[in-house]
Formats: C-alpha cells, sequence, structure tokens
C-alpha cells in the first residue's frame, strides 16, 4: 500500500507507525494510507522551521517575492495534475477542485505584493530631534491546522502570508486527504522556497497537541467545526500563542418577494449543493420571505432533478460523494429526522440509488423547518436544504442574528434600499447581496462572527499580515551634528 510521506526539512518521510486508510470517496476503496506523525516526529517538523527561520527572516523582500512569482506559474501549469489529487482523494468533482486551486491562486497573488504589504511608518522630528518609525516582522514558526473540505485552497489561505511575512510553518492537513498537501509543499520548494521554511506532518490528535503545546510555535492558524475551533483556541492561548480559529457555520440565504426568482432559484441549488454542501460557507437555510416561498421551493425542486451525481472524474457529474461513509450517514440522519421535528421533506435525497460502494447521497430539500430541530441548528456539512419561512423582512433579520454562528449571509433582492440596510444590520462576518456564497476575493480577510471565529483575525488578506507580524516600534535621537568633533562640512552652531 503506497503511504503518502510527512515532508520535513525539504524532505520526505514515512517512518510513522500508526497510519490511517484514504480512501477514494467516488468507490469506497482505500487508495492509500498515511502515517500519523507522534508527538516526536511532530517536534522534529517545528525543529526544522526553527532551524530555517533565521536566515529566511533575513531574505529580502524581493528574493522572498520572486518564491511567489514562481509558484504562481506553477500552480497554474500544474492545476490539472492537483486538482485530480483533489478529486481522488476528496470527492469533488473536477470543476470544483479546479475552482479550489483558482481561489487559492488570489492568496500566492497577494503574498508575492509583500513589498508594499510589509511597509512600516515613519514620523519625522516628533520632538526635537527625535523620530519614530515602525517595522513588521515575523512572529517565527507557525502552526497551521487545515480541514479535509479544501485541501488546497484553505493551506494557501495561511501558508501564503505566513511565509511572505517571513515565518516559517509547520502543515497538519486533515488526514482525509492528505495528498494535496504534499503537492503544495514540493511546488514551494521548487519555486525556490528553502527547505525547512514549509513542512508537512501528517496526522490525528497527537499531532495537533504536540504543535499546539510547542513552545517554539508563536502562532496557530485552524479552521474545522466549532467545538474543535474553541478547544484549539482554549489550548494554543493558554500556551501563550496568537490564535486563529475559525469555527462552524449555518449560513443563511434570505430570499425577498422582490427577488429574481429563477436566479435565486439556481443560486440556492449551487449554493446549497456544489461540493457536496462539504463548503464552511455552503448555504444550508433558506429564508422565504412572504408569499415567495412556495414557487422558490417548486422552482429548487424543479433544478434538483437535473443535478447529476456521480464520479468527480466524470465531466458530466456535478455533484461528488461525501468525504466519508460515516459522513454519509450521518447526513442521512438528519434527513430521516426531519419530519418527526415538523419540517416537510421535499426531495429525499437518500431516495437516490447509486450502482457502487462509494460515499454517495443525494440531495435533499426540506421545507417547513422549525428553528429549533436539529436540521436547523447544527452544522450539517452535506447536500440538505433547510427552508425557514417567515412573513416579513425583521422578522429574517432577526432569525438571522439569533443563530449562534455569524459566518456568511446572503440577501436576494431588487430593492437596493433594503439590501444596504441589510449589509447595516445583519450579524455575521460576510454578507453577500444577490451573490450565495460571498467569499471575499484574496485582497480582503474571511471570518465569521459569533461562534463562527476564536480569535480576532481573519484569515488571508491585509488581517493575516496583521496576524502573522509583530510591531516594532523604535524611537530614534541622534547627536547634532554640528556639535560633532570631527569636522562633517555641517555649519556651526555661532
Amino acid at each position: 500500500m503506497e503511504r503518502i510521506p510527512h515532508l520535513i526539512a525539504g524532505e520526505e518521510m514515512s517512518g510513522s507507525t500508526r497510519t490511517s486508510p484514504v480512501f477514494n470517496p467516488a468507490t469506497g476503496e482505500v487508495s492509500r494510507e498515511v502515517g500519523l506523525a507522534s508527538a516526536a516526529e511532530t517536534d522534529r517538523a517545528i525543529a526544522a522551521a526553527a532551524a530555517a527561520f533565521p536566515k529566511w527572516r533575513a531574505t529580502s523582500l524581493t528574493k522572498r517575492a520572486d518564491v511567489f512569482f514562481r509558484l504562481r506559474h506553477l500552480l497554474k501549469e500544474r492545476s490539472a495534475d492537483l486538482a485530480a489529487i483533489v478529486t481522488n482523494e476528496h470527492g469533488k468533482v473536477l470543476s470544483d477542485a479546479a475552482g479550489e486551486i483558482a481561489r487559492g491562486l488570489e492568496n500566492v497573488e497577494f503574498a508575492a505584493g509583500l513589498m508594499q504589504l510589509l511597509k512600516g511608518e515613519y514620523s519625522e522630528q516628533v520632538s526635537t530631534g527625535v523620530d519614530v518609525h515602525s517595522v513588521k516582522q515575523p512572529v517565527g514558526v507557525v502552526g497551521c491546522i487545515t480541514p479535509f473540505n479544501f485541501p488546497v485552497m484553505v493551506p494557501l489561505w495561511m501558508v501564503a502570508s505566513a511565509i511572505a511575512c517571513g515565518n516559517t510553518v509547520v502543515l497538519k492537513p486533515s488526514e482525509k486527504d492528505p495528498s494535496a498537501s504534499v503537492f503544495l509543499a514540493k511546488l514551494f520548494l521548487e519555486a525556490g522556497l528553502p527547505a525547512g521554511v514549509f513542512n508537512v506532518v501528517h496526522g490525528d490528535k497527537e499531532a495537533v497537541d504536540a504543535i499546539l503545546d510547542s513552545p517554539t510555535v508563536r502562532a496557530v492558524s485552524f479552521v474545522g467545526s466549532t467545538p474543535i475551533a474553541q478547544a484549539i483556541y482554549n489550548r494554543a492561548s493558554a500556551n501563550g500563542k496568537r490564535v486563529q480559529a475559525l469555527g462552524g457555520a449555518k449560513n443563511h440565504m434570505v430570499v425577498l418577494p422582490d427577488a429574481d426568482l429563477p436566479g435565486a432559484a439556481d443560486a440556492a441549488v449551487s449554493a446549497a449543493y456544489g461540493s457536496a454542501g462539504e463548503r464552511c460557507m455552503a448555504v444550508s437555510v433558506l429564508v422565504a420571505v412572504g408569499g415567495i416561498g412556495d414557487e422558490l421551493v417548486a422552482a429548487i425542486k424543479d433544478r434538483m432533478g437535473k443535478l447529476v451525481i456521480g464520479d468527480g472524474t466524470d465531466a458530466r457529474s456535478e455533484m461528488g460523494p461525501l468525504i466519508t461513509r460515516e459522513q454519509r450517514d450521518r447526513v442521512a440522519s438528519y434527513v430521516e429526522g426531519a419530519a418527526a421535528e415538523g419540517g416537510t421533506v421535499v426531495v429525499d435525497g437518500r431516495d437516490e440509488a447509486f450502482d457502487n460502494d462509494g460515499f454517495f447521497i443525494g440531495v435533499s430539500l426540506i421545507d417547513d423547518v422549525k428553528t429549533t430541530s436539529k436540521v436547523y441548528t447544527d452544522e450539517i456539512f452535506g447536500p440538505v436544504l433547510a427552508v425557514v419561512r417567515v412573513d416579513t423582512y425583521d422578522e429574517a433579520v432577526a432569525l438571522v442574528n439569533s443563530n449562534s454562528f455569524g459566518n456568511g449571509v446572503a440577501i436576494f433582492t431588487r430593492d437596493g434600499g433594503a439590501a444596504r440596510q441589510f449589509e447595516f444590520e445583519i450579524e455575521a462576518g460576510m454578507v453577500g447581496v444577490n451573490v450565495p456564497i460571498p467569499v471575499p476575493v484574496g485582497a480582503y480577510s474571511f471570518g465569521g462572527w459569533k461562534n463562527s471565529l476564536f480569535g480576532d483575525s481573519h484569515v488571508y488578506g491585509p488581517e493575516s499580515v496583521h496576524f502573522y507580524t509583530r510591531s516594532k516600534v523604535i524611537t530614534s535621537r541622534w547627536p547634532d551634528p554640528s556639535t560633532s568633533q570631527v569636522d562633517l562640512g555641517f555649519p556651526s552652531n555661532s
């Protein structure tokens, strides 16, 4: 069985005694295995990052930027190869995998502008003969812990900015689809990044705890579920580290009566069922306001029947399988219990049959969902769309703002005043206006509010520069050159 290696100090290592299977979700078969790093192996990666830090920190900004320009070229050149790896281990269709890589590239392009991003400030003559300036310096070794659902994009959210700012990195990707991270790390090396600056260790809680507890690791970035995000934040911050821990979501899409109904229905289907709903920005609750509900649900149901579900390598497929058999069964359990909790199952994804042992499930639509039901309160992370009906705009806003998550939200309307008011009133970190998945472009930062974020910094973009650097302020006074004992050609005070 092929074993996916760690990459430490530029070298592949696969000595872990514990292993975990890596499945092809489309077939249900084990395609390879991955070693689960021990604490000692994780410490070795941390030590490699620490050893590489002084030289990388001293590397000029132009040379750092050159790595990212080369990396951008390599990612575009090898995009098809990387997308195939993602589809094989995650299951998402190739077009989704290619889209993920394209969004990750935005962060590489942002990092390439590090000359501008890392500028400090200067104030001359704040007092007589006294100047003050500030600089941004790297924090040191950074630990990055990433989820299975975007094995290329989310690592690039973190790693690109961290390395551009002069830090070195230990990445612990999901053990469910780990190959993409090794591929990325090798591309960095090919682009000219020195060995040890970017290290990859695979593993489970033992490896994560080693990162969180290591006194050498100065900052931790995490994306995952809310309970784990909170645990990561508590443990790492207790150990004196900077932490940004992005948690779960229950993203709402509010549709007002004046919305473009076909456009809203198309958006709901793509946002709820794309990538099998395994997105932290997937729309999982549709809030139908006023009398639009019946027509909207009917339009969504009609579109669902045309959705092609199959192997992600098949060009005809629009949705692939879920990541594991356990996740598929978990998603099915929510649909099974929906009617008992007062919902109306319009389309039951469990009814769709598939002719292999892959981790497939059909798409589900549940109307009249009660806000006390598990379908509404839990992050399902699968192709299930819940519809909640309210009478007014104010009820919709109150519903969204009362939810414990505050990751992303969207409103569909033709009314600019309503959209502006929604933007002003809604309590979420990312808002879309007639855009169902409002993931910011790379020049902005990604993150939610409430239980969707632990820490005070969002990932990538400008906030990442703040997170991965420490500001240092220097106040200086130099002797008046006219009083020097050495004749420097300055006029005397007389």
